[in-house]
C-alpha cells in the first residue's frame, strides 16, 4: 500500500483545493436540482417542496460521502436548511419540531449510552483482559486462535456500538503483536505464515458481530428508526437479536474455519502465543475492583435488555415490559458514574459519543423527512412498476441484493443507510404482501454489518486491517467478494425461512 514519505510533505494548498472541491460538488448538485425544479417543474406526481427537499437531501448524502467537514456538521446544516425553508411543514412551529425530532428517538440515545459503556471496557482494561484470556486459552493452535479472536469480539460486541472501537481499537492492538512471534511480517512473503489469517478472521468476525445486536453497530439505530417510520415495525433489543440468531451463530462458527480453508496460514500450531498472552496478563496484574464492577454492570444490562422488553418475563410488582432498552443504558450510565467507572468529565470528553448522538439524530430526521414530503411514496410507485409481475419472494430477494451490493459504491454505512434504505423500503412496502414486509425490512437492516466485508473502505475497521500490510490489495478484494457472497447467501438461505416462519 502506497505511503507518503516524510521527505515529501503534502502541500497545504493541494489539501485546501481538494477540500474546496469536496464542498463544491454537493453545492453544485443541489443548485442544479433546485434550478431544474424552479424552471422545469418537479417530476409528475411530486410536489415542488418535495423536489426541493430531495435536492437538499442529495447534497447532504454527497457531503457524507465526500466529507469536506465532519458528518455530524453536515447533518446539522441539512436540518437547518430544511427547517428554515419549511420544506416538510409550512408551519414554523411544526417545522422546528420536525428538525429536532431525531433527538427524541430512543434508539439514538441507546447507541449514545452504549458508547459510554464501551468507555468502561477501555478505562477498566476489561476488554483487553478478556481478549488476552481467550488467546491464552485457545491460542495453542492457529484455528483455536481464530476462535479466540472471534469470541473476544463477541463478548464486547453488545456494549460497543462502534465496530471501529471494538475491532480496530481493542482487538487489533492485541493481535498485531502475535505474527512477529513467528517471523510473520507485514508487506512481506512471510505475512501468510500467520498474520494474514488472524487479520482476516478479526475483520470478518467483526462484520458478523456487527449485525448481531442493535448496540454492536451504530447505524443500526438509524436503520431501525427508518424502518419504524416506513413500515410501522417497532423492534426491541431482544427481538432484533433473536431475528439474526440463526444466521449469526452459523456465520460466527464458520468464519474461522472458512478462513482457515480458503486463506490458510502456514503455521498450524502456535505454542508461543499462549505464553505471550500469559506474559501480557501478568503485566496487567490481578483483576481490579473496577473490572469486577464493570462485569457486573454488563451482565445487568444484558439481563435487562433480554427480559425488560419481553412479555415472557414478569417481575413482581413490575410485570412484563418493565423497562425500555434505552432506559437500561441510562441506568447503566448512572451506575457507572456512581461507582466511578467513568466520571462525568469522561463522558463530556467523549467526542465520539456526542458526535454520534448529533450525527444519527439529524440523519434520522432527514431520512424521515424524505418520507413525510411524499418522495418515498412517489419513488416507490415509480420503481415498483417494473417488478410487479415478479413472484413476491423473488422481488424481495432482488431488493435485498440491491441494498446489499450497492454498498460497493459507499464508503460509509451511515450514508448507505440514510440514502438507500428509505427508498428500498418504500419500494418493498408498495410491492410486497404484508406478510413479507417485516422479514424484508429486517433482512436489509441485518445486512448492514455484513456488507462491511466487501471492500477496503466499506466500514470503519476496513482501512485498519487493509493498512496492516498482512493482506495484499488483490487478496483483500477477492476475499471481500468471496465472503460477501457467503454472508449474503447465509442471510437469504437461513434468514428468509426463519424470519417468515416466526413471530418476533
Amino acid at each position: 500500500m502506497a505511503t507518503v514519505s516524510a521527505a515529501q510533505p503534502v502541500s497545504h494548498k493541494a489539501g485546501a483545493s481538494v477540500l474546496t472541491w469536496k464542498a463544491a460538488i454537493p453545492l453544485i448538485v443541489w443548485l442544479v436540482l433546485v434550478l431544474w425544479g424552479a424552471f422545469m417543474g418537479p417530476p409528475a406526481g411530486l410536489k415542488i417542496n418535495a423536489w426541493y427537499y430531495f435536492a437538499m437531501f442529495i447534497a447532504v448524502i454527497l457531503g457524507l460521502i465526500l466529507e469536506p467537514i465532519p458528518a455530524a456538521a453536515i447533518g446539522v446544516i441539512g436540518i437547518a436548511v430544511g427547517a428554515s425553508m419549511r420544506y416538510v411543514n409550512a408551519d414554523i412551529g411544526q417545522s422546528i419540531n420536525w428538525a429536532l425530532s431525531g433527538f427524541a428517538d430512543t434508539t439514538v440515545w441507546l447507541i449514545f449510552g452504549a458508547f459510554v459503556f464501551s468507555m468502561g471496557y477501555n478505562k477498566t482494561g476489561l476488554g483487553r483482559r478478556v481478549a488476552l484470556m481467550l488467546v491464552r486459552w485457545l491460542g495453542g493452535r492457529t484455528l483455536g486462535l481464530g476462535y479466540a479472536i472471534a469470541l473476544a469480539d463477541l463478548v464486547i460486541a453488545p456494549g460497543t456500538p462502534s465496530n471501529t472501537a471494538r475491532s480496530a481499537g481493542t482487538i487489533f492492538p492485541i493481535i498485531r503483536n502475535i505474527p512477529a512471534l513467528y517471523g510473520s511480517e507485514p508487506n512481506d512473503p512471510t505475512a501468510r505464515r500467520l498474520g494474514s489469517y488472524i487479520m482476516w478472521v478479526a475483520f470478518a468476525v467483526t462484520c458478523v458481530t456487527s449485525s448481531m445486536f442493535i448496540t454492536s453497530l451504530a447505524p443500526t439505530a438509524a436503520a431501525l428508526a427508518i424502518v419504524k417510520t416506513t413500515t410501522k415495525l417497532d423492534v426491541n433489543w431482544l427481538q432484533y437479536a433473536q431475528g439474526f440468531l440463526p444466521v449469526g451463530i452459523v456465520l460466527f462458527l464458520l468464519v474461522p474455519v472458512l478462513v482457515y480453508l480458503i486463506y490458510p496460514p502456514e503455521v498450524k500450531v502456535s505454542k508461543e502465543i499462549p505464553q505471550w498472552a500469559n506474559q501480557e496478563l501478568v503485566k496487567l496484574g490481578k483483576v481490579t475492583r473496577q473490572e469486577l464492577i464493570m462485569v457486573g454492570l454488563v451482565i445487568l444490562a444484558l439481563f435487562l435488555w433480554i427480559t425488560g422488553s419481553n412479555t415472557l418475563f414478569k417481575l413482581p410488582y413490575l410485570g412484563s415490559n418493565f423497562i425500555n432498552a434505552t432506559t437500561v443504558v441510562l441506568v447503566g450510565i448512572a451506575l457507572m458514574i456512581v461507582t466511578q467507572i467513568v466520571t462525568w468529565d469522561d463522558i463530556l470528553a467523549n467526542k465520539s459519543a456526542w458526535n454520534v448522538l448529533v450525527w444519527f439524530a439529524t440523519l434520522i430526521t432527514l431520512a424521515n423527512g424524505l418520507n413525510q414530503v411524499g418522495f418515498v411514496g412517489w419513488f416507490a410507485n415509480l420503481a415498483s412498476a417494473p417488478l410487479k409481475g415478479l413472484d413476491p419472494m423473488m422481488a424481495m430477494v432482488l431488493l435485498v441484493a440491491l441494498f446489499y451490493f450497492i454498498h460497493y459504491f459507499f464508503a460509509s454505512l451511515t450514508a448507505h443507510t440514510t440514502a438507500v434504505l428509505p427508498l428500498v423500503l418504500g419500494v418493498g412496502v408498495k410491492l410486497l404482501p404484508a406478510t413479507l414486509v417485516a422479514p424484508f425490512a429486517l433482512l436489509c437492516v441485518y445486512s448492514l454489518g455484513l456488507i462491511g466485508i466487501l471492500t477496503p473502505y466499506a466500514t470503519g475497521p476496513s482501512p485498519v486491517y487493509y493498512g496492516s500490510g498482512y493482506i495484499p490489495r488483490t487478496d483483500f478484494w477477492k476475499l471481500g467478494l468471496i465472503f460477501g457472497v457467503i454472508f449474503f447467501a447465509a442471510l437469504l438461505v437461513i434468514g428468509i425461512p426463519y424470519l417468515t416462519s416466526v413471530k418476533l
